[in-house]
C-alpha cells in the first residue's frame, strides 16, 4: 500500500465507545493533541474518552471526544508515515477532515465542535421540553431500510403535499438506507406509510434530537458567531462535503458549507462515489468503530477500506 495515496474516512456520533483511542497514547503526539483539547474543553480528555454509555451519548460529549478520537487516530498514522491524498468526514467527521485537508487547525476545530456540540444539545433539549419533556413525543431520527434514497426522498415530497409536514430526508447512508429527521408525530406517521410502501424496516434510532433537518435552525445562533470567528484556509488536499457531496474549492465554501451542515442531509452515498473517483490506492475509517466500511460496502465500489482506529488496526495496515 503506498501510504500517501489512500483516502481518509471519518466517522461521526453514533462510532463512540468508551475507552475509544486510548491505546494510542503511546504517541507523542496524540498526547499533544489530547493536552490541548483538554485545555480547550476546559476538561480532562481522557476522562472523557472513559465516559459510560449513557454520558457518550449526549451530543455536547460525542461530539468533542469522537473529534478527538479521530484526529488522534489520523495522528498515528502519521507517525506511522501515512498522509492522505484526500479526505471525508461524515457529519461530525468532517471536522477532522477539513483538519486533514489544511482548512482549520487542531485547536480551531475543538473550539468550533465545542460550541457545536453544546449549540445542537441544547437545541435538542429544547425540542424535547416543548414535546413536554416525554421522550417519546420529542422529534428524533429513523432508519429507513429497504427502500431506495431516491424513492424515500421522493415519498417525503409527495407526503408533504398531502399534508405530513416536519419529516426531512438526513442521512443518505447508502443504496440500502436513508435516515429520516422529523417530530414525533411525523416520525410516527411515516413509519406506517413507509412500511406499506415495502420499507422492510423502519428503525427509531436513539440519538438527542433530529439532526441534519431544519428543526435544529435553533442551533444556529450559539454556533454561527463561533465558526465565524475562526480562519478558513483553501484546501491543501482533496476534500469533501457532506452537504454537496461533492469536492470543497476554498476555505470560504467550507465556512458556508459548515453553517449549512446542522440542517442539511448528509448526501454521503454521492460523497463516496466522489471520493472512489480519486483513484486512490484505498481508504481508511479514521476514527472509532467500523460504520463506514459497512456503508462502503454497500455503494458497491471495489475500492479497499481499512479499520485504521486502534493501534492494532494501524499496525496491521502499516505492516502490509
Amino acid at each position: 500500500m503506498n501510504k500517501k495515496n489512500v483516502a481518509y474516512l471519518f466517522p461521526g456520533q453514533g462510532a463512540q465507545y468508551t475507552g475509544m483511542a486510548m491505546d494510542l497514547l503511546e504517541s507523542a503526539a496524540v498526547k499533544t493533541l489530547f493536552d490541548t483539547a483538554s485545555e480547550i474543553f476546559r476538561k480532562d480528555v481522557k476522562e472523557l474518552l472513559n465516559s459510560d454509555a449513557d454520558t457518550l451519548k449526549r451530543t455536547d460529549v460525542s461530539q468533542p471526544v469522537i473529534t478527538v478520537a479521530n484526529l488522534a487516530a489520523a495522528a498515528y498514522l502519521g507517525e506511522q508515515g501515512f498522509a492522505p491524498a484526500a479526505c471525508a468526514g461524515f457529519s461530525l467527521g468532517e471536522y477532522a477532515a477539513l483538519v486533514y485537508a489544511g482548512i482549520i487547525n487542531a485547536a480551531d476545530c475543538f473550539r468550533i465542535i465545542k460550541a457545536r456540540g453544546e449549540a445542537m444539545q441544547k437545541a435538542s433539549d429544547k425540542l424535547r421540553e416543548d414535546a413536554g419533556g416525554d421522550p417519546s413525543a420529542a422529534p428524533g431520527m429513523a432508519a429507513i431500510v429497504g427502500l431506495e434514497p431516491k424513492q424515500v426522498e421522493e415519498l417525503i415530497v409527495k407526503w408533504k403535499g398531502e399534508g405530513l409536514s416536519n419529516l426531512y430526508a438526513a442521512n443518505i447512508n447508502s443504496p440500502k438506507q436513508l435516515v429520516v429527521s422529523g417530530t414525533a408525530a411525523a416520525l410516527t406517521e411515516a413509519e406506517t406509510r413507509f412500511k406499506e410502501a415495502g420499507a422492510k424496516r423502519v428503525i427509531r434510532l436513539q440519538v438527542a434530537g433530529p439532526f441534519h433537518s431544519p428543526l435544529m435552525s435553533d442551533a444556529l445562533d450559539a454556533f454561527v458567531p463561533v465558526l465565524e470567528a475562526v480562519t478558513f484556509k483553501d484546501p491543501s488536499i482533496t476534500v469533501f462535503s457532506n452537504v454537496t457531496g461533492q469536492k470543497i474549492s476554498s476555505g470560504a465554501e467550507a465556512k458556508k458549507l459548515a453553517v449549512q451542515q446542522i440542517t442539511c442531509p448528509v448526501r454521503w452515498v454521492e460523497e463516496e462515489a466522489a471520493v472512489a473517483a480519486c483513484k486512490a490506492e484505498a481508504c481508511l475509517e479514521v476514527g472509532p468503530g467500523k460504520v463506514l466500511q459497512g456503508l462502503w460496502k454497500d455503494s458497491g465500489s471495489e475500492l479497499p477500506v481499512y479499520a485504521a482506529g486502534t493501534a492494532e488496526d494501524i499496525g496491521k495496515i502499516a505492516a502490509e
